[in-house]
């Protein structure tokens, strides 16, 4: 049922004076949440970083185990996953849970993600829910989340890994975790350039509309180019108005994501839109990448609209 995990051990993270003796320096993780969300590969991750690790612990002999790595000589830091095959004990989570506060500094990471993620996740597997067959995935979606509801309510790390891939969650948990959780720009953002044309994009969480800008599309020698091409991205730089919204959108953006980060957000989606998504947009995001990840923050670009 348990692994050991890699030589490299993680940082500990530095806790109240109530760490109980033997207990500092060590650390118990606890991974729940939905069905479909990505527990186990967060759990292969946490293994990386050198934590012990073990999967569908039952939930009774979670005392019993944070006392194993309380004395042990050997395991100074764990992560193991509690779901929802646990059924009716669940309820008893927050009150086990504080026994265990008592014995190891402890960590509960929740994962979850929107319905239509999940379900086209058990597609993509062809995995039954862990619920049974009896049901169709989305009742059984929405009963998990009623019943995880008592875990989630006394969780300290919400992980949203609907826009996650599994190295972006990996990225994720080796950032907040391997630093001792210590990082305030725990944030993956995706710049996104687009051409209204085709619409804006439905997981744009900030919008800027860059269709103010002298178009290169009207420059005959631009025109089959992109805004990853020096000339156009030159041609664009020029203007005035250009540097003015890109320090204030700089400005706006700094502002805004200390905030989305306290609010628990792990996934941010910045969308660029020009008329055709090929020139202008394309420019700006790549420039606004640039920016934000000089800025330290974890930042991908991608240009839904470009020609390839």
């Amino acid at each position: 049922m348990a692994k050991r995990a890699g030589k490299k051990h993680a940082k500990a993270t530095k806790k109240e004076s109530s760490v109980p003796v033997g207990g500092a320096g060590r650390e118990l993780v606890v991974l729940t949440g939905m069905s479909g969300s990505g527990k186990l590969s967060a759990l292969k991750a946490f293994e990386d970083l050198g934590y012990y690790s073990v999967d569908n612990l039952p939930l009774e002999l979670l005392p019993r185990f944070a006392d194993l790595v309380q004395r042990s000589g050997e395991i100074t830091h764990a992560a193991l996953v509690i779901d929802v095959r646990e059924g009716s004990r669940l309820d008893r989570f927050p009150e086990i849970l504080k026994q265990v506060r008592k014995v190891l500094p402890t960590r509960v990471v929740f994962l979850e993600a929107s319905e239509d993620a999940i379900v086209r996740r058990f597609s993509e597997t062809r995995r039954p829910h862990p619920l049974g067959r009896g049901q169709t995935v989305i009742s059984q979606i929405r009963a998990e989340r009623k019943r995880l509801d008592p875990v989630r309510n006394v969780a300290d790390i919400l992980i949203d890994t609907t826009k996650f891939t599994v190295h972006d969650l990996r990225a994720h948990i080796n950032t907040q975790f391997e630093r001792g959780g210590s990082d305030e720009k725990n944030l993956t953002i995706s710049v996104t350039s687009f051409g209204f044309k085709n619409g804006v994009p439905t997981d744009a969480d900030v919008v800027f509309d860059v269709r103010f800008l002298p178009n290169p599309h009207f420059v005959p020698e631009f025109r089959k180019l992109t805004g990853k091409h020096p000339k156009v991205a030159k041609y664009v730089r020029s203007f005035p108005q250009t540097q003015e919204f890109l320090d204030k959108a700089e400005d706006m953006l700094t502002f805004l994501l200390p905030h989305y980060i306290k609010e628990g957000k792990s996934y941010l989606t910045v969308a660029i839109g020009c008329t055709g998504g090929q020139h202008r947009s394309v420019m700006i995001a790549e420039e606004l990448k640039k920016r934000l990840s000089e800025a330290g923050y974890r930042v991908k670009a991608a240009h839904r609209d470009m020609p390839r």
